[in-house]
């Protein structure tokens, strides 16, 4: 079979699913004052509670949804939540209060819970030393989202902070069409198994999976690579306004820059990277340029210097997909929506605690005029991938220790 075309619909939806993080950024400052008025650090605060409201659903639905397509199939399952996709960025556009700005977000995380289900797609049409790298497609899909919901975001801003969602509806609308003809299903009876909520709730997932050898660990670790890197999402839009001056426009386009390197860095050249050091060496590279990336970040003070830095941080991206393609190996076949649903829902509660984390953090250190730092974020989630390394790099030691 032909897969050029389910693969293009799968990596759509990917982009689909991380324009929803990404198209609000740009114009969340002036939406939230325009709803709910006050200042920027209110803003600031009412866009980590309504970010979070969004991974709680991701939390609560990502191994709902995977054990959902385990069982009835991807092609449903992606079909549907395109469907109430489009439907929730056309009530996303017509939001006048904070409350249905709020109910927005949450079936936005609900529909997102679907990145588990793509995943798992691209599992199932992968061969076992193909993974690491078709899961750097799936990242690559993911920056080309964070390109252009920034994007769309800061240039359709500018004739109304409600035009981004007019178009992130026709664009879910037209892919929902596209995959209707497109896309076969890769659940055989073979592989197919009965949906059980004692699997499809979390912390059920997280037990069954975690069980699995040497996965629980690197659970943890990308729990913790997950907190660490939703700085970015979380904190941008406010780091860009006060610590560089920077509006939407600006903000957008920097996003925009970042997007386009993570998706060359994990589209393109994590292949070779992949081939040339492997998964795990990959996986302390990422972290390590991170620890670098981040902790530069949180001093420089020239918006080019920062800029200049985005090759660099991209680099860090490679991490996410070799950690994916280690555990989808350890993983049956007939695991793959359940493995990718728990790994949906790990990312949901770093990012329900980031969004809080960080921009409770940039509050309180842009709050005191002259000491005003608000780049401490960054240095926060340097420490926070330093622990990863710490942790990643003891797995592997305890590893050969019992070889």
């Amino acid at each position: 079979m032909d897969n050029r075309l389910p693969i293009t619909f799968i990596l759509i939806t990917v982009v689909l699913d991380s324009m929803g993080i990404g198209l609000i950024m740009p114009v969340m400052p002036a939406l939230i004052r325009e709803i709910h008025g006050g200042d920027l650090g209110n803003a600031a605060v009412w866009g980590g509670i309504l970010a979070t409201a969004f991974a709680v659903m991701q939390f609560l639905f990502g191994p709902v949804v995977g054990n959902l397509s385990d069982r009835f199939g991807r092609r449903p399952v992606l079909l549907i939540a395109l469907l109430v996709m489009a439907l929730d960025y056309l009530v996303m556009a017509v939001a006048g209060a904070i409350w249905l700005l709020f109910l927005g977000r949450i079936v936005g995380g609900i529909t997102a819970a679907t990145h588990s289900t793509a995943s798992a797609y691209m599992a199932d049409i992968s061969k076992p030393e193909e993974k690491a790298a078709n899961f750097g497609l799936i990242g690559a899909a993911f920056g080309v989202g964070f390109v252009l919901g920034p994007l769309v975001g800061g240039v359709l801003g500018g004739f109304g902070t409600r035009a981004p969602f007019y178009a992130a509806a026709t664009l879910a609308t037209l892919n929902l069409a596209f995959g209707y003809f497109v896309l076969p299903e890769t659940v055989t009876d073979r592989i197919r198994r009965p949906f059980s909520w004692k699997r499809a709730n979390p912390l059920g997932a997280f037990k069954n999976i975690g069980g699995l050898p040497g996965l629980g660990r690197l659970m943890v670790v990308t729990f913790i690579y997950a907190v660490a890197f939703f700085v970015y999402p979380a904190i941008w839009a406010y780091y860009g306004e006060a610590r560089f001056g920077w509006g939407p426009g600006m903000i957008g386009a920097s996003l925009a820059m970042f997007g386009i390197f993570i998706a060359i860095m994990q589209g393109v050249l994590i292949r070779p990277i992949l081939r040339k050091i492997g998964e795990r060496n990959a996986v302390l590279l990422g972290l390590g340029v991170d620890v670098v990336a981040f902790t530069a970040l949180a001093f420089v003070t020239n918006g080019w210097i920062a800029l200049a830095l985005t090759p660099l941080t991209a680099v860090g991206s490679i991490a996410g997909p070799a950690m994916q393609g280690i555990m989808s190996r350890t993983a049956s076949d007939d695991q793959q929506g359940e493995l990718q649903g728990a790994l949906t829902s790990i990312n949901a509660i770093a990012t329900i605690i980031a969004p809080l984390l960080m921009t409770q953090t940039f509050w309180y250190f842009t709050s005191g005029g002259d000491s005003s730092f608000p780049g401490a974020p960054f240095l926060l989630s340097a420490v926070l991938v330093a622990i990863c390394i710490a942790i990643f790099h003891a797995d592997r030691t305890n590893s050969q220790t019992k070889t």
